[in-house]
């Protein structure tokens, strides 16, 4: 069906027009386009539940990984809209978000009480004009973007991206029964980074978010803010939501993000004040004074609105606490000193500084304590590749001569978190009577390039140092059965001790990137028209020439790049061919739920000598064959 636009938005100096919203089919993945944000046809919203009652819904904030060190942009809103036109704020402060902070997390940003109905549309405008984003160049060295455009080469201010949310989509809103939204930005199908002859970078934005109406199950659940209550009898307290950047105030109470309750159990492990506590980890936080600064890790139950605690801390065990904080990965240790790299810093006036790099001094007498263990550990336990929280005294503030800063930590604490790896799976050979290791070629810890990270002395001689193109890794109970040699795979879990290697790293769970949700984004740059070798109700098959920055697929945060297929690559329609296919051209949004009328009018617009300009799919890549099978894809001439 051919719409016309609707309303005018400002990227830079240059007006663009939003479309109107697109109902998609019922996966619960609801796809948002931004820079002149995809909204496609609407279908009947539905009959509205008339109801002057309230009802809860909880937003979490995610993304998957790209590239970048920090990417801290402004969400300036954040509405729904219900089937009768009436528009919610859900968002009752500007919020300040670094998006690269969330790969393997979930934020919950807002629980907010708002009238009963079907929710039809979700916006959210993201402001870039104070952004903070940094990239690492070839030495690995952090790079400030200070240039930041849109694909047609304008610079980009605000950011206007809605998506309908109709039918089986929509977000029904209902006394009793809280709903959950997760927002998704997938920053490396969004943005590529190009440097210059001098080095300079610039940020191409070409804005992907998902959103989905489910939970992830495999990420970490995280709330923050202010303590309200503690209910020991019931095995309970109530945390007031201050989210992402927002302080923690002690003398003010402010609720305008919503509240949540947290459950606990006999596995509930706390951390108060930078003491350990299990059984008594309740009673200990009920004698804490109200407001006091609190981060849980668990599971949100949608049903109940209840989130269920694995992990609590509070205190000064909170960054922003009454010590200044420091969190990144290790990347080498001399001694009793360690390199913190992708550092961002929290002072103990709730003030954010971002760093390349953190010299951190510890001692015999640094505390250290690991995530989802009680055990005592020392500074023996902190290895190359760990992500870590470190507690401590900021020295030296950065200069504009150094990148280099000191934190000591010989008093403090570090806790050691999940660390997350991603790679190819190393084929090995069975010994007789041995198991063969779990291998994995690494590519990335912590989404930084392996080739930062200097592996001496984690062996327990040289020769048994960790090696990253066969990096050993203890599975336990853990299932590798599905993992083909040379496959994807993205591992979480934890770093081995220093000078213990091999193996070099226990797993905590391991995730089968060739299975995984891809997304495949290619462009072309000129536009062309012959962007398929191929074009039949089968399905297409792309013609990589001339194609620009976008030509990836990314799973998970695993990036295969078009150009080092064997073959050409592939979309196909799935098994029934149904799904939500999207064509847009000169202000016309045309949307298609087959894939042969799809491709119809696709061929009919190439034909017409329409020059097509992106495409982006999402579904099910396979490598053997390079191709995706998709239910969901965009194109834009």
């Amino acid at each position: 069906m051919n719409m016309p636009y609707g309303h005018h938005k400002k990227i830079g100096e240059k007006y663009f027009f939003s479309k109107k919203p697109f109902r998609l089919i019922p996966t619960l993945i609801i796809i948002f386009i931004a820079l002149i944000g995809l909204n496609a046809c609407q279908d009947g919203a539905g009959e509205e539940i008339a109801s002057t009652e309230s009802g809860d819904v909880i937003i979490g904030l995610t993304d998957a990984k790209g590239n970048f060190l920090s990417y801290t942009v402004d969400v300036l809103s954040l509405s729904l809209t219900k089937a009768n036109g009436t528009v919610i704020e859900t968002l009752p402060l500007s919020t300040r978000v670094d998006f690269s902070q969330y790969t393997d997390m979930t934020e919950f940003l807002t629980a907010a009480t708002i009238p009963s109905g079907n929710y039809t549309k979700a916006s959210m405008v993201l402001d870039y004009q104070n952004a903070d984003i940094q990239v690492e160049n070839e030495e690995g060295s952090a790079v400030q973007v200070e240039l930041i455009i849109d694909n047609e080469g304008e610079a980009i201010t605000n950011l206007d991206v809605s998506v309908r949310l109709d039918g089986i989509d929509a977000l029904v809103i209902a006394p009793g029964t809280p709903a959950h939204m997760t927002l998704d930005f997938d920053l490396q199908a969004s943005n590529k980074i190009a440097f210059d002859e001098t080095e300079l970078p610039t940020l191409t934005v070409d804005a992907f978010l998902l959103a989905d109406l489910k939970l992830d199950q495999e990420k970490q659940h995280r709330l923050r803010g202010p303590l309200k209550n503690v209910d020991v009898d019931n095995a309970q307290f109530e945390v007031i939501l201050r989210p992402f950047s927002h302080p923690v105030r002690r003398d003010h109470r402010d609720e305008r993000f919503g509240t949540l309750i947290v459950s606990t159990s006999e596995t509930t492990q706390f951390e108060i004040n930078g003491e350990n506590f299990y059984e008594t980890g309740l009673e200990e936080l009920a004698t804490l004074p109200s407001l006091t600064a609190i981060v849980v890790l668990g599971d949100l139950k949608t049903g109940t609105r209840i989130f269920e605690a694995t992990d609590v801390y509070a205190g000064s065990s909170v960054p922003g606490g009454d010590q200044d904080v420091v969190r990144g990965n290790v990347i080498k240790r001399n001694d009793e000193i360690i390199t913190v790299r992708g550092a961002t810093m929290v002072r103990d006036d709730g003030t954010i500084i971002f760093n390349n790099e953190v010299s951190v001094l510890l001692s015999s007498e640094t505390i250290v304590k690991k995530q989802l263990s009680m055990n005592e550990l020392s500074i023996d336990d902190i290895s190359i590749g760990q992500r870590v929280i470190i507690f401590g005294e900021l020295l030296d503030e950065p200069s504009n001569d150094s990148q280099a800063i000191a934190f000591d930590a010989s008093n403090g604490l570090v806790r050691l978190m999940l660390t997350r790896l991603s790679g190819t799976v190393v084929p090995t050979v069975s010994i007789p009577e041995q198991s063969p290791p779990f291998v994995v070629d690494v590519k990335a810890i912590g989404g930084h390039r392996v080739t930062q990270f200097d592996f001496s002395g984690t062996g327990i001689d040289p020769e048994n140092d960790s090696e990253p193109d066969f990096y050993e890794i203890k599975t336990a109970s853990l299932d590798t059965s599905s993992l083909t040699n040379n496959g994807p795979v993205k591992v979480r879990g934890f770093v081995a001790a220093y000078g213990q290697a091999p193996e070099d790293f226990s797993a905590q769970t391991i995730i089968d990137i060739a299975s995984a949700k891809a997304v495949l984004a290619t462009n072309w740059r000129p536009a062309t028209d012959s962007p398929f070798l191929n074009i039949d109700p089968s399905g297409l098959s792309l013609n990589m020439s001339g194609t620009g920055q976008f030509h990836h697929v990314n799973r998970s945060g695993v990036v295969t790049n078009l150009y080092d297929l064997t073959e050409a690559p592939q979309i196909i329609p799935h098994a029934n061919e149904e799904g939500v296919f999207v064509i847009r051209n000169n202000g016309i949004v045309n949307l298609h739920t087959r894939f042969s009328s799809f491709v119809d009018a696709l061929t009919s617009q190439l034909e017409s000598g329409a020059l097509l300009k992106s495409l982006r799919a999402s579904g099910n890549f396979d490598d053997s064959s390079s191709t995706l099978s998709t239910r969901r894809m965009l194109v834009r001439f």
